[in-house]
């Protein structure tokens, strides 16, 4: 029975979606292209932008280069469109150009470095970005700009770009095997199909991969959520997974808000469990291969990204700040159709505009946020300041003490599937960084949350940035004050009392002749709610939030003598 197997011709295959097919004279002439782009691009000084940008990162050690895509498109219009339509194409050859590039810029190099690094290109695009519900079948495998808030970042992982694979039986090496970047996997070969006369076949699946002879590169997966302003009205805020590599590792971390540009591209499900999901072919899970990541201007202040300031505004703030009496003024616009109450509105401006933080020599820090609470009667337009505080702060976050824990004013340590380890979520305060925190019914909440930012839990020791102001309301334990009873009515620690700076009692006090002011200025308001004249003097509420943000970004109140 020796004969048996004569007749198995072996598996010949062509194949037909390799990435090797397209024309390569298109792909060499685009490569041209992109290496004399990067050569010869050069500003109206006649500095060569990307030429010296390349030398002095590779110099510096950093292989990466940063090519904003208007350049590109100024230099050869049809070279962007293909970059824009097939980045999965474009950016390979764009990587080797930059490669040969950097090959000739940085050429007398020290001895012993004979190889070139590999450069990492990423994109910067001055384009207007789309909301990730825009993102449709259309844009798969095209290059798309999506703003938002990391809200969650898994560790740093390395993935092979070459592996190579040897076979069990009859140790033959298939070296240099190029993976796709992104979540692509890499499909073992079956067969080995080198006959050697005088021994059996090799088994099925005899390969097996070499781990020393991998090339590994950086990778990290983030989460990024849709930024609150850009969610419809009673909608949860949508996310996206983000795929990111190299040198774009470690930029962004939960609670950044980031601009990102990236190919939109589609992952095969992951097979869960036995049987994996049956039926579902065709069907692919969306993530975004990021190549360009900006992260919004640091620090406290960070505005929304849509707020832009021409020169008409800022002649106009300039014109603002100079009048006296300025701070009337705004504490006046602060919701006028509340009657009354002006230290409180005053505070508020204090705190919309917030003051600045100190940094003390031995490298402590003391807050310049400010915070207000409010405490008192009902019916008394605390939520309703509240409200208002929210719709004109650049960054503000509205959350109602009775339903929110510790963990969702916060952070929250969630277990991820995917990996298995712990990763931190940022709740709300760290989510308005750089803004206010507006929290009603802050009796209502438990005891033991209303305490600092820092969580220790499964293991994770960490503090976020929350460096926002915070404005809490608050009911007296009665529902009314009652004057008999003095510091009774307050329910709060001495720890939380000492947190806020102003702290506002407000009283619904019996007295007619205030009630019946009151009571006219609400006919008023309801009277001329149609014609919705604004009172002498009085600011939009889209111009307030530009002063404040203008305000924040750019000035450090100090004290006069």
């Amino acid at each position: 029975m020796a004969m048996e197997g004569f007749d198995d011709p072996g598996v010949f295959f062509s194949d037909n979606f390799s990435e090797s097919q397209g024309d390569g004279q298109s792909n060499l002439a685009s490569k041209k292209q992109f290496l004399k782009f990067i050569k010869e691009f050069q500003e109206g000084n006649f500095a060569y932008k990307y030429r010296d940008a390349l030398k002095r990162n590779y110099l510096r050690r950093e292989y990466h280069l940063e090519v904003n895509i208007q350049d590109l498109a100024g230099y050869d219009e049809q070279l962007a469109d293909k970059l824009k339509q097939s980045p999965g194409e474009m950016l390979p050859l764009f990587e080797e150009a930059a490669k040969e590039a950097a090959d000739e810029v940085t050429f007398p190099r020290a001895d012993g470095e004979t190889t070139v690094e590999d450069i990492h290109v990423t994109l910067i695009s001055e384009a207007a970005p789309t909301s990730v519900r825009d993102l449709k079948s259309e844009q798969v495998s095209k290059l798309v700009k999506i703003p938002g808030i990391v809200v969650a970042a898994s560790g740093i992982k390395a993935k092979a770009t070459r592996i190579s694979i040897q076979c069990r039986s009859c140790r033959t090496t298939i070296p240099d095997i190029p993976l796709k970047p992104g979540l692509e996997g890499y499909q073992m070969p079956r067969k080995c199909n080198t006959e050697q006369a005088g021994r059996p076949p090799c088994p099925l699946d005899p390969f097996y991969i070499l781990p020393d002879n991998c090339k590994c590169v950086d990778f990290q997966n983030l989460k990024l959520q849709e930024s609150p302003e850009s969610v419809p009205h009673g909608e949860m805020p949508r996310h996206m997974q983000l795929f990111v590599d190299r040198s774009l590792v470690e930029r962004a971390v939960p609670g950044n808000r980031v601009t990102v540009i990236g190919v939109y591209s589609i992952r095969k499900m992951a097979k869960l469990g036995r049987g994996g999901e049956k039926g579902a072919v065709g069907v692919r899970m969306p993530y975004l291969r990021v190549v360009g990541l900006q992260v919004e201007t640091e620090g406290s202040g960070r505005t929304a990204t849509n707020l832009t300031f021409t020169q008409e505004d800022e002649e106009s703030f300039r014109r603002l700040a100079a009048q006296p009496g300025v701070y009337d003024t705004f504490s006046k616009s602060i919701a006028p159709s509340i009657f009354g109450s002006e230290d409180i509105k005053k505070s508020i401006a204090c705190l919309l505009f917030g003051g600045s933080r100190k940094r003390l020599p031995d490298g402590l820090t003391r807050r310049g946020d400010i915070n207000v609470l409010l405490l008192g009667d009902p019916g008394t337009a605390k939520s309703q300041l509240l409200k208002f505080v929210e719709r004109v702060s650049p960054v503000a976050v509205y959350t109602s003490g009775k339903g929110s824990s510790a963990a969702g004013l916060t952070a929250s340590v969630i277990k991820d599937a995917a990996t298995r380890n712990f990763v931190v979520e940022g709740g709300a305060m760290v989510l308005a960084d750089g803004g206010v925190v507006c929290i009603d019914e802050f009796d209502k909440m438990r005891e033991d949350d209303r305490v600092a930012i820092s969580i220790a839990k499964a293991g994770i020791t960490t503090t976020l940035n929350s460096r926002c102001s915070v404005l809490a309301a608050a009911n007296s334990v009665f529902g009314r004050w009652d004057d008999s009873k003095a510091e009774e009515n307050i329910d709060f620690m001495p720890t939380i009392l000492s947190r806020f700076d102003t702290i506002f009692i407000v009283k619904d006090e019996h007295d007619e002749a205030r009630d019946i002011i009151l009571a006219k200025h609400v006919m008023q308001v309801h009277m001329n709610a149609a014609a919705d004249t604004a009172a002498e003097g009085e600011l939009s509420i889209s111009f307030m939030k530009k002063y404040i943000a203008y305000c924040r970004s750019r000035c450090g109140p100090r004290l006069e003598q």
